[in-house]
């Protein structure tokens, strides 16, 4: 991908990362307006709430688009600091690969985290 289709894409994650904490903020902070959301009442942090929203399909996807979306900008943004320092090409191409082997390795991590704690609550 060339770096205007990098460079849209950073844009992107970071309206997804917006919207997405919007609404974590929304769900877990603002639980005395919106306690809707805490299906089994009470503060959005007590356990039922959680394991609620822990087995609901909806969170656990926007946790993990959330997740890549978050990495991906973050990521993206420090390669985009540290290349402005003018490295070789040598040292540009070894962070890429560091920065994406990082990233990668965050983000199946995180994605089996989201995904397992659906199985918490029998667990304990």
């Amino acid at each position: 991908m060339n770096k205007s289709g990098n460079w849209i894409l950073f844009i992107l994650a970071a309206v997804v990362v917006f919207v997405l904490l919007g609404l974590h903020m929304v769900v877990v902070h603002l639980d005395g307006i919106f306690g809707i959301l805490s299906p089994a009442g009470g503060s959005a942090l007590a356990w039922e709430n959680v394991i609620q929203r822990s087995k609901s399909n909806f969170f656990t996807v926007t946790y993990i688009i959330l997740l890549g979306a978050a990495l991906y900008h973050g990521f993206y943004g420090l390669r985009t600091i540290i290349f402005e320092l003018g490295p070789r090409k040598a040292v540009e191409r070894g962070w890429t690969i560091f920065l994406l082997a990082v990233g990668t390795v965050l983000f199946i991590v995180g994605t089996y985290a989201a995904i397992a704690v659906r199985t918490v609550e029998t667990a304990l």
